[in-house]
């Protein structure tokens, strides 16, 4: 029997070469389990900030630390062989000086294995991803709805809602994408400033409640499989309404063990005599 050969596991070149091309496939991915399931599938898996919301009951992403996304980022890095992985800065690890970000982002690429950081800042963060990348530190920017932002924002609330705020956004993302970032997450804007966005960049943008004209795309992976509980921004596809499925087998395993047909005789190690 001859052993099939491994996928070529994706770098940031391949994925900056993406840029007008074939579309990529982001999801979010905070476990080696899921990473298992959606390696081989998706071009990248972001082991997002939103974890702090999704697995462990946060309000929002501020809380979120290092050793945490450290963590989750080691588990997902060492279980995916052919998607990139990359891994988001918690709040307040990267914004006070460009010396603390480096030094945050190599522990990160050290200790979790990912290939790649996120930041979320626009024009003001350039200079910092300047330092990183003639650094060596891979990174993935992020512009227009900024979840980090969201007490400054007073919401998770749509971007680019005037022709000034659109301007400011276009601006963002030039300044990242010049100052060496790979490639370019766009969320929450008005479509035509993601579709202008794109078309003035030289990265792939992904987009996520942006527009369909961006170089990929990304989702929550428990939203988009039906996990979140029942609300889901407006931007969300759910692919899948996978907590229905787990209620009900949790009831039924709950049923049975009460009226005792779980276990079964099967489920039981028999008796050998000697």
């Amino acid at each position: 029997m001859t052993n099939k050969p491994m996928a070529k596991k994706n770098t940031v070149p391949d994925i900056t070469s993406r840029k007008g091309g074939v579309p990529l496939a982001v999801l979010t991915c905070y476990t080696a389990p899921m990473a298992r399931l959606l390696d081989g599938h998706v071009d990248i898996l972001l082991v997002g900030d939103s974890l702090g919301m999704v697995l462990y009951g946060m309000e929002n992403t501020l809380a979120v630390t290092l050793d945490m996304m450290i963590g989750h980022g080691h588990a997902v890095a060492h279980a995916a062989t052919q998607a990139l992985v990359v891994v988001d800065m918690p709040f307040g690890s990267y914004q006070a000086s460009k010396e603390q970000a480096f030094a945050a982002c190599a522990r990160v690429l050290a200790e979790s294995g990912a290939q790649g950081v996120k930041l979320e800042g626009g024009k003001e963060l350039a200079e910092t991803i300047r330092f990183l990348t003639e650094r060596g530190i891979p990174v993935m920017g992020h512009v227009g709805l900024m979840p980090q932002r969201v007490q400054q924002l007073g919401g998770y609330r749509y971007q680019g809602r005037n022709e000034g705020e659109a301007a400011i956004i276009i601006q963002d993302a030039l300044a990242v994408a010049e100052a060496g970032a790979f490639s370019l997450v766009v969320e929450g804007v008005r479509e035509d400033v993601a579709r202008q966005v794109t078309a003035q960049v030289r990265i792939p943008t992904i987009g996520i409640g942006a527009s369909p004209t961006c170089d990929g795309q990304v989702l929550v992976i428990d939203d988009m499989l039906g996990m979140g509980g029942g609300r889901y921004p407006s931007f969300v596809k759910q692919y899948a309404h996978l907590s229905e499925a787990i209620e009900q087998a949790v009831k039924t395993y709950c049923e049975e063990v009460r009226n005792r047909t779980f276990p079964g005789a099967e489920h039981c190690y028999p008796f050998k005599k000697g």
